[in-house]
């Protein structure tokens, strides 16, 4: 028999409960018990929001400074179904609310924006603080299983299977990428057989897999590619990435995976894509040629290709796995400059850094709540959404989160005085 949670004292009091203690959820619950309901979190996890502490290893990376309309664009297709809860609570605003709690924040010389503290546990604490402050009680160690024949919330827990009744349901189990840190997809089936549309969850600002040769993946695994850029579909990025012993990672990488994740799905499975690297994007082909045609002496190929345009070991190296380097300048150049590489795959969704797909826009109105449940609110990374690092990520998790939560205050509110 299930045991049932007691959510708030007063029974006239209106209940919202939250599932999921990121960032989403954090952010809902703040804004449900500011307007007075009693807010109950159920986290997974032994404490919450695992994997902000874990992105505040990096530094934080909170928002990005860039024009709003700049700033939308980067969601692609869901920019208009994210832009009203953005515009709400754009990056201005993150960053005062930040600041609100004790963190200052500033902008980095790429934009983006980090609290002074570089690290997430300080905000961290201080929001808890607040939380706490309201009211608002945090139930660590809670799976979500689905939904009894009444609607209220199932859990399992250590001492055995348990439900949470409230006015308002909130929903912010995160998508599928870093799964022990308490986000793994599973919630995914169980809300399609509620009557949500959920789009297959997919890799996200991720890596791919890359053929190596053995001699390249027993040298080269975990070193940097600097001064690069990558060009597919058209569309160049400049930036860095990193070797791995089964293909390639790091930032450059990310801000195509996409583009590489969907043509690949297009193409045949076993073929994947082919994308252009250049070696040295601060010279052009001409440049390269004039300095590669000086005489080079008793120079190896490899030691002319470091000292003549200074090309890095691992560079040179992945310019022979693109085949054999002619001597002659003119395509030698050629090749620094369009190295071929074959990404086979994306690197497993657990290993992502976000997720893609999730429960579809058209199976929500416009506070984010579900069509075909009234009462039921979903946000953040949940959502069929996907955008570049740079801050565009955390953003969009605080601003569902505070829009389902302002949304699911207001349907519990309204259901207590219609009760009245």
């Amino acid at each position: 028999m299930s045991d049932a949670i007691r959510l708030a004292p007063a029974a006239a009091q209106p209940k919202v409960v939250i599932v999921g203690a990121g960032p989403a959820g954090l952010a809902a619950a703040e804004r449900a018990a500011a307007a007075g309901c009693a807010v109950d979190v159920f986290e997974r996890m032994a404490s919450p929001a695992r994997k902000f502490l874990l992105a505040g290893r990096g530094g934080l990376n909170l928002t990005h400074s860039e024009p709003l309309e700049g700033f939308l664009c980067r969601y692609g297709a869901a920019g208009e179904a994210l832009g009203a809860a953005i515009r709400a609570f754009p990056p201005e605003a993150l960053r005062a609310w930040s600041s609100e709690l004790g963190v200052d924040t500033f902008v980095g010389t790429s934009g983006r924006v980090f609290p002074s503290v570089f690290k997430a546990s300080p905000l961290l604490r201080a929001w808890l603080g607040r939380l706490a402050r309201q009211g608002v009680r945090i139930h660590p160690r809670h799976l979500w299983t689905g939904f009894s024949e009444a609607g209220a919330a199932r859990f399992e827990t250590a001492e055995g299977a348990r439900e949470a009744a409230g006015d308002a349901v909130v929903l912010a189990l995160g998508g599928a990428s870093w799964p022990r840190l308490g986000s793994d997809g599973t919630w995914a089936e169980e809300l399609g057989r509620a009557g949500l549309p959920v789009s297959p969850l997919r890799p996200a600002n991720c890596g791919f897999i890359v053929d190596w040769s053995p001699a390249f993946a027993g040298r080269f695994a975990g070193a940097p590619i600097k001064r690069a850029a990558l060009t597919f579909e058209g569309v160049t990025v400049r930036g860095e990435a990193v070797a791995a012993a089964d293909g390639l990672e790091g930032g450059m990488i990310y801000a195509l995976s996409a583009r590489l994740r969907d043509a690949i799905a297009r193409g045949a499975a076993d073929e994947g894509v082919e994308a252009a690297l250049d070696l040295r994007p601060d010279l052009d082909a001409a440049a390269l040629a004039r300095k590669l045609a000086q005489p080079r002496g008793k120079r190896s190929l490899s030691t002319h290709l470091a000292k003549a345009v200074g090309l890095s070991q691992v560079a040179i190296a992945l310019l022979r796995e693109a085949g054999p380097p002619r001597s002659d300048p003119e395509a030698l150049a050629h090749a620094i400059k369009a190295t071929t590489l074959r990404f086979r795959a994306p690197k497993p969704i657990d290993r992502a850094i976000s997720t893609a797909g999730g429960v579809g826009f058209d199976g929500l109105d416009a506070s984010f709540m579900s069509r075909a449940r009234p009462g039921l609110f979903v946000a953040g990374e949940m959502l069929d959404w996907e955008a570049p690092t740079g801050g565009y990520l955390l953003q969009a998790c605080f601003a569902t989160g505070f829009a389902a939560g302002d949304a699911a205050a207001r349907w519990a509110l309204a259901r207590r005085q219609d009760a009245d």
